[in-house]
């Protein structure tokens, strides 16, 4: 098989399988509600590092597999792949084509792996490239030590994160052999736009068809990713610094607001006093339990929106804690209820079949410094037990490829408190925030993994 190969360790690939559905699965067309379709064809990937299975690598392997084929049965669209309909739509063809399951071998030892750095110990090494229309690719990693890495691709155009660790939960529990916790629902229908689609116009600042979106050609801002953690304390200071007389900020508010702050500070660097250069601040809300009602928990798809605000980079560099808290709280609260997303969806369906995209994705950085978080608190890491021990530690991996910036905050699989934080930023957004904020953003060491294991372990008699 293929080699490949890095600065730092190579990567083997050993074998490649096709993993379906173990039992048939009638082939049928999945069509995409209309929050599915301002989706851009990207790949999002989920990685879990794991110290010394009890257990042969082929062991292991052998269990992945059959529990993967199990939970293809509930999960069919991550078996089928994705095709392009008559008006030139994707949709999902549920063929039970497989999932591609690739088993490799990397020359190194998991507590050697840099994972402050993921673009050079992750990316393309340890979780895997999805060919084409597949809609999920699934790796797994044996370690020069014993370790082993679990990861998967998929395609964001057919799931969101709560679909995805659904499904992630889904698949440990099947591989301890134990009942399953969720079912998904496919009930496109919850999510209908109205006849006639009406809508408020302020979601043509927030949404844009493709064809309105002029290309920048290559960006003279390189994206590069990190991952930091945030103790507990420091995100308690946080939310008490961003929190004024009756305004308590939750703690994503506070910590968005702080990174607000800190990326807008990156641009004013150079004393610059032209308050006309703004920054935009997006928050990934999800409208499941707003939009959907019974079905909520259970919906597998993308319900999900990225309002924004948008101010001076010399205002939100300035201003105290609180008053940027104010603002993030503000466009959260604008996003959240059900009208918000019924107005999205009766959108998209007046633009359709041309394909939109959120405009902070597209065209966030074009005036100045944009960056969306997106809170990955639902992440179960604490819950990827295939059958030999929780994580050491696990993350989303996704260098998404737009023009804004991204940051996914996610708890540590210990569950003390501390956030686990990927940042996909500006190399200078993130050399201002080591700089000036590196008593809040901890570069993740093996060093900071070991503290927690041990704090985990249980006490020697």
């Amino acid at each position: 098989m293929g080699c490949l190969r890095s600065e730092d360790f190579t990567v083997k690939e050993t074998k490649k399988t096709i993993v379906a559905a173990v039992l048939p699965v009638q082939e049928h067309w999945l069509p995409q509600s209309n929050l599915d379709l301002i989706l851009p064809p990207i790949d999002v990937g989920v990685f879990f590092c794991y110290e010394n299975p009890n257990l042969s690598f082929h062991s292991l392997v052998s269990t992945l597999k059959k529990s993967l084929a199990q939970c293809l049965v509930s999960y069919y669209p991550f078996a089928g792949e994705v095709v392009e309909s008559p008006v030139g739509e994707p949709e999902v063809l549920c063929n039970n084509r497989g999932v591609e399951f690739t088993e490799a071998y990397a020359e190194v030892e998991l507590r050697r792996l840099n994972l402050y750095n993921p673009d050079e110990s992750v990316e393309g090494k340890l979780v895997p490239k999805k060919k084409r229309g597949i809609v999920l690719a699934a790796q797994a990693t044996e370690l020069r030590c014993g370790g082993v890495v679990v990861a998967i691709t998929f395609d964001h155009r057919v799931a969101d994160a709560y679909s995805a660790n659904m499904f992630l939960v889904s698949w440990a529990e099947m591989a301890r052999a134990e009942a399953v916790s969720a079912r998904p629902s496919f009930r496109r229908s919850v999510i209908a736009p109205r006849r006639p689609p009406r809508y408020d116009v302020r979601m043509d600042d927030l949404y844009v068809p493709i064809s309105a979106v002029t290309p920048s050609g290559a960006s003279e801002h390189t994206l590069v990713s990190r991952m930091y953690y945030v103790a507990a304390e420091s995100l308690a200071q946080l939310q008490a610094s961003a929190s004024s007389g009756e305004s308590k900020r939750t703690k994503l508010e506070s910590f968005s607001a702080f990174l607000w702050k800190m990326v807008a500070r990156s641009s004013c660097q150079d004393g610059c006093t032209d308050n006309k250069l703004l920054t935009k601040m997006g928050i990934v809300v999800d409208g499941r339990t707003r939009l959907i009602g019974d079905d909520a928990s259970s919906y597998f798809g993308n319900v999900l929106s990225i309002p924004y605000a948008e101010h001076g980079v010399n205002t939100v560099s300035s201003q105290p804690l609180p008053w940027i808290a104010d603002q993030v709280h503000r466009c959260i609260k604008s996003g959240v209820t059900k009208e918000h997303f019924m107005d999205l969806v009766d959108w998209v369906e007046a633009h359709r079949p041309e394909a939109s995209l959120a405009k902070i994705y597209c065209a966030g950085s074009s005036d100045g410094p944009a960056i969306v978080v997106s809170s990955g608190q639902r992440f179960p890491v604490g819950k990827m037990d295939f059958g030999w021990g929780r994580p050491r530690v696990g993350s989303y991996h996704f260098p998404w490829g737009g023009d804004a910036g991204y940051v996914m905050p996610m708890p540590n699989p210990a569950g003390n408190g501390d956030w686990i934080v990927y940042m996909h930023l500006r190399k200078r957004q993130l050399e201002v925030i080591e700089k000036e904020a590196g008593q809040v953003f901890k570069p993740l060491t093996n060093e900071y993994l070991d503290s927690l294991a041990a704090a985990a372990a249980p006490p020697t008699v």
